[in-house]
């Protein structure tokens, strides 16, 4: 029963980890990444980089690093940040 609960409380930690990752990454002018992005990678971001959480800028070299293996929607979604920033970026040059 206490492995149940303590196995539960570092699940929600980790939840709570990545979504303050997150959160922060998406207040940040070079990762800001939407709650679209956030609700379809943060299984990726558990199953590939849960090491590096909760440093955000490894999270977001991981992510990029495991592009291939990430999921057919978090990679559509990151793709598309990417971009508008690198317009955006380009745009205010």
């Amino acid at each position: 029963m206490t492995a149940v609960f303590f196995n539960t409380v570092r699940k929600v930690g980790l939840v709570l980890a990545l979504t303050t990752s997150f959160a922060a990454v998406s207040s940040t002018a070079s990762f800001a990444f939407s709650s679209e992005a956030q609700q379809q990678c943060t299984g990726d971001a558990f199953r590939l980089c849960s090491s590096e959480i909760p440093n955000i800028p490894k999270i977001t070299a991981c992510m990029v690093k495991h592009r291939a293996d990430l999921s057919a929607g978090c990679r559509g979604v990151m793709d598309r940040e990417f971009a508008a920033q690198k317009s955006g970026k380009l745009a205010a040059q």
